[in-house]
């Protein structure tokens, strides 16, 4: 049986989550503008209508969007943003990997093509994604600037300030008397 501490405590380590995630977005964002092959390049092979533009506002998007993941601000909605952008990269990337006409270099080694190299290759989308859907369902977390914005604090953290709030109380009463 889970205890209230325990819930708590899975509730502030979402911020690893956050971590990972935002983290990859922001590293990607700045791949996508740093290496041609990883931003524009990709998006025109891919066959996205404009896409110096896609790309360069993808990456701004997954730059900001991570630091904001990292940080717990507005969380919910960059959380939506991703788990459209990830729907996107996969639908555009795996179903012609699975069907061998994909646009872009296939895998190095075994398997190339199908379900099991789509399977190999989907894995950091699908990380991403269920992170993304996750911040999405969830939220932050109490360790989050949204939710020092709501002025929510966890149980613990507000049974440990009203002890110290007694405690102190009482040591004063103590000392004037």
């Amino acid at each position: 049986m889970t205890t209230h501490n325990e819930t708590d405590k899975a509730a502030r380590y979402t911020l690893l989550l956050r971590l990972m995630a935002g983290s990859v977005f922001f590293w990607e964002g700045l791949l996508k503008l740093v290496y041609v092959n990883q931003g524009v390049g990709r998006f025109t092979k891919l066959g996205f209508p404009f896409p110096e533009l896609t790309a360069h506002f993808v990456a701004g998007f997954e730059i900001i969007g991570g630091l904001l993941i990292m940080a717990g601000l507005f969380t919910r909605l960059v959380a939506l943003g991703f788990v459209i952008e990830m729907v996107v990269a996969i639908l555009s990337t795996k179903i012609s990997l699975f069907l061998g006409t994909s646009p872009l270099a296939l895998p190095a080694s075994p398997p190339k093509v199908g379900i099991w190299a789509v399977l190999h290759e989907i894995r950091s989308e699908w990380a991403q994604l269920t992170t993304s859907l996750f911040l999405l369902l969830a939220g932050p977390g109490p360790w989050s600037l949204d939710a020092r914005r709501a002025g929510r604090i966890s149980a613990p953290e507000a049974r440990n300030q009203r002890g110290s709030l007694s405690t102190s109380v009482a040591m004063k009463k103590a000392t004037e008397t």
